[in-house]
């Protein structure tokens, strides 16, 4: 049977008719778990794709009071990472038969209401990304009982889920690189942020040189850029390796850092890498697989990030006094030619140790 064609829109009254169940029938077909008979549903399903009939999900939002928005925010659409994040949060929201509402939260001044527009929506649920936005505001969300889920960030509110990476691990498996390498002054470099990931990827690093540092075999020093990304790395390049007392391995919190960190290193100063500067970074966005870079880094699982958080805030939307939910994913180590001397190729990615703190609770 050839598919019928018309201007106006095909109703669920249209399909009832056409596979000749009641309107209610179809509701419950197109509903994520409902219960509906095999047969029936079979019907519906071949009535509506023979008329063409798309859920009217405004008119579903309407009378339910919610939309099947979820608002997803991120600090800043240039962050290589987090827009990263986005393509697998979008494919698992949609199995939940769930969208995205995209916002910045990059402009403090503007943050407040930002968030108060999401409202507007009537958004389901909110996934927060790592750096954005302050808790306050995901308090607000909470008081409207609209479920939060939070990437990367500080496991601090009550009644939020959280997916974290090891981000502790991560900074001990770039100190074992870099000592690895023969590093002996070695440097954390954060970016102005203070976010949670920043600190544990600092406190697994500076743990893991402890015992060195006291016996006086490396030195540790900490310093913060002028910024977030590639410019600011270059910039901080070109006056913390001016004299002789650079470092010779510098641990970077994010990749886009570091590469700015190599390219301010070979141009401003005529360092070779890894010879004279080893530098590790932490993500492994695209870029650093480049032969331009060749940089060690820290890789966090972007897939099981995305797909824990959706699956945290789908499980909460249907159960919303479940128990919070707090998970900690490992990450690996990816060896390249910034830490060793006359690679041009990954190498075998390490995995974290395991740690005795808990991957996955409940709490």
């Amino acid at each position: 049977m050839t598919t019928e064609k018309s201007d106006a829109w095909v109703t669920s009254a249209d399909v009832a008719r056409r596979a000749g169940v009641s309107r209610s029938a179809v509701s419950r077909t197109f509903t994520e778990g409902a219960s509906v008979a095999p047969d029936t549903r079979a019907k519906v399903l071949k009535a509506a794709e023979e008329l063409g009939y798309q859920v009217n999900m405004l008119a579903r939002s309407m009378i339910q009071r919610q939309t099947n928005l979820v608002g997803v925010v991120v600090a800043g659409f240039d962050n290589p990472f987090l827009m990263s994040l986005l393509g697998p949060i979008t494919h698992y929201l949609a199995t939940h038969q769930l969208a995205p509402l995209l916002m910045d939260a990059s402009e403090p001044e503007s943050l407040a209401k930002s968030l108060r527009h999401l409202l507007q929506y009537r958004i389901a649920g909110a996934i927060l990304t790592s750096g954005a936005p302050p808790t306050e505001l995901a308090q607000e969300y909470l008081r409207l009982r609209i479920p939060v889920t939070m990437i990367n960030r500080e496991p601090d509110l009550e009644g939020v889920d959280v997916v974290n990476s090891d981000h502790r691990s991560g900074g001990a498996l770039a100190a074992e690189a870099l000592r690895r390498a023969g590093a002996r002054n070695l440097m954390f470099l954060n970016v102005p942020l203070n976010s949670h990931s920043g600190r544990e990827r600092s406190s697994g690093f500076t743990k893991a040189l402890a015992a060195e540092v006291k016996r006086g075999e490396v030195s540790l020093r900490r310093s913060v850029s002028p910024g977030l990304g590639y410019a600011a790395g270059f910039e901080a390049a070109r006056t913390l390796l001016a004299d002789a007392g650079r470092p010779d391995g510098i641990f970077c919190v994010n990749d886009a850092l570091a590469c700015g960190v190599i390219d301010g290193a070979r141009q401003l100063h005529g360092l070779r890498v890894p010879q004279d500067l080893c530098v590790v970074g932490f993500d492994d966005i695209p870029i650093s697989s480049q032969a331009a870079y060749g940089l060690s880094t820290v890789r966090q699982d972007v897939d099981a990030l995305a797909k824990n958080a959706v699956t945290c805030l789908a499980d909460r939307l249907r159960d919303p006094s479940r128990p919070v939910k707090v998970q900690q994913l490992p990450v690996t180590f990816v060896e390249r030619a910034s830490t060793s001397a006359g690679e041009t190729a990954p190498v075998a990615a390490r995995p974290a140790r395991k740690r005795a703190a808990v991957s996955d609770r409940v709490k």
